[in-house]
């Protein structure tokens, strides 16, 4: 097999090679070597609080015990949603801002990545018409949070009523008995929650961010953090002017003081044959709740996500929280409640749980669905800024509080905050993505790289095939991964950079594919 060239790199990628250069720099003790911002955790918030700094001027290394978007950020619905949820709960400051980031994800930073979702609020008998009425009026209510948002009507459509045959046309799994018609409404759909995570990390990257996997924060203060390189073993100090804390649910292991209430958000994987090939999501209403709703979420790639719960979590923090079958059951049911289909325990083919840091204020112990999901910045004694709570559409507002706070806090200089108008890498007019003469499925996962991707499989067709049957993703992503996304291992590749290993029998059908774009690669 002749090996396609490999061109000179970007800046903005990230392999074995530099993070091991970049370790090298930060270790050799030289007064060169201290950063002005050190961040702790590599999600969503943790990377776009290094895309912040980097991009303000600072120097920044950034670290994680694990990989890009290993805890809560791979987990979530894929959904940037504008808000609705706490608007109907009073939160109008936490609406309006989830609106407003939808927007700047949807329109500046990352168009190649968010999509305009078109989602059914059926209404079946056991929706009250008090409800229907209600729910109307918060869709209406939403589409006034995009205007005060200024997101364009281009890009979220207005909602609308449906009749039944429209319904049953969008979702035709749904149980036609009773069926009085639908709500249609749009919101951001991610591609992919671990894409976007990477894409951030790497346009940080390209700013002279060090970004650096498998590197775990053993202790920090104000000044730096003692960390460890899980690759080797080795110990080092890091040695900075500020720090971050953004590690999540584990965030109040390296800070004292900082008191969590993790709240786990389960989601089953289905096949779309099961619910006869949805062509947009779907609201089902949680019967006796009046406002939450379990979410139908086609993803495009022959698998639907259905979610999503919101448990309480006591005890230690697990690194892949495990999905109990209550919660299953729980999912299950709901379906069943709206679908014509028979769904059961047997034609769950993957299920996964994340585990929301919520900020413990307090109150009680209510349930964690009532805690405000509110962001909060909090500055130790020794000066360590810790950024918990929010939720993934909010990741770039709440990184930039949190650079804001460790630049007052140290008295830092450097440029303003640039992230609301920063094209993540990838990003591109939606006209000129359209242009690109690339499968539209890599234009999706990629954007304006989607020809460089493509390229690899062009030049080896061998790596132009999908890794296994029935799944799109082909061997020239799996090297696209290893030589320009971070990925250092096997699960990097099928369980973060492709979502392969959401199903274990796909899992370990692909590991074979993996092992060889390692080897590929190296």
């Amino acid at each position: 097999m002749t090996r396609p060239s490999s061109p000179a790199l970007p800046a903005s990628s990230l392999n074995a090679a530099r993070r091991r250069r970049e370790l090298a720099e930060l270790a050799d003790g030289t007064e060169g070597s201290v950063v002005d911002v050190l961040v702790v955790g590599l999600g969503a918030t943790g990377a776009g609080a290094a895309l912040d700094a980097a991009s303000r001027g600072l120097t920044v290394a950034a670290v994680d015990a694990h990989d890009l978007a290993f805890g809560t950020s791979r987990w979530s619905s894929k959904l940037i949603h504008g808000g609705l949820r706490y608007l109907a709960t009073g939160q109008l400051d936490v609406a309006h801002e989830s609106a407003v980031e939808r927007g700047v994800l949807m329109e500046r930073t990352a168009p190649h990545l968010v999509r305009a979702q078109p989602f059914v609020l059926p209404l079946t008998p056991l929706v009250s018409r008090g409800q229907a009425a209600l729910a109307r009026a918060g869709f209406r209510a939403g589409d006034l949070l995009r205007a005060a948002a200024r997101t364009s009507r281009a890009t979220l459509p207005a909602p609308r009523a449906l009749s039944a045959v429209e319904t049953r046309h969008l979702a035709p799994a749904l149980r036609a008995t009773g069926l009085r018609g639908g709500l249609l409404s749009w919101d951001g759909q991610l591609t992919d929650d671990a894409r976007l995570v990477t894409a951030i990390a790497r346009t940080a990257a390209a700013h002279g961010a060090r970004v650096l996997t498998r590197v775990r924060a053993l202790a920090l203060t104000g000044t730096g953090a003692v960390v460890r390189d899980e690759t080797t073993g080795e110990e080092l100090r890091i040695r900075a002017r500020t720090v971050v804390n953004a590690a999540g649910v584990w965030a109040g292991g390296l800070v004292e003081d900082i008191r969590l209430r993790p709240s786990r958000g389960t989601h089953l994987v289905l096949r779309s044959d099961d619910l006869d090939s949805l062509s947009a999501g779907l609201h089902i209403p949680i019967p006796g709740e009046t406002n939450r709703f379990v979410l139908v979420l086609p993803q495009g790639d022959g698998r639907v996500y259905v979610g999503l719960t919101d448990e309480p979590v006591e005890g230690s923090v697990p690194d892949v929280p495990e999905v109990p079958e209550t919660d299953i059951g729980f999912l299950l049911d709901v379906l069943g409640s709206a679908l014509d289909v028979r769904l059961g325990r047997a034609d769950v083919v993957g299920a996964f749980a994340g585990l929301r840091p919520l900020l413990d204020t307090g109150g009680g112990p209510g349930r964690t669905a009532d805690i405000s999901r509110r962001h909060a910045v909090l500055t130790s004694p020794d000066g360590v800024v810790t950024v918990v709570g929010g939720k993934l559409t909010t990741y770039r507002r709440m990184a930039q509080d949190a650079v804001d706070a460790a630049v007052l806090a140290r008295g830092l200089r450097c440029g303003p905050c640039r992230t609301a108008a920063l094209p993540l890498v990838g990003a591109d007019h939606p006209r000129a993505l359209a242009q690109l003469d690339v499968p539209r499925r890599l234009v999706r996962r990629y954007g304006s790289e989607a020809p460089a991707v493509h390229a690899l499989g062009l030049a080896d067709p061998s790596l132009a095939r999908p890794v296994i049957s029935g799944h799109p993703v082909t061997g020239a992503e799996l090297v696209w991964a290893v030589r320009h996304e971070g990925a250092l291992d096997a699960s990097d590749l099928l369980d973060r950079r492709t979502r392969i290993g959401l199903v274990t029998d796909d899992r370990h059908a692909a590991h074979g594919a993996a092992r060889d774009a390692l080897a590929y690669s190296s």
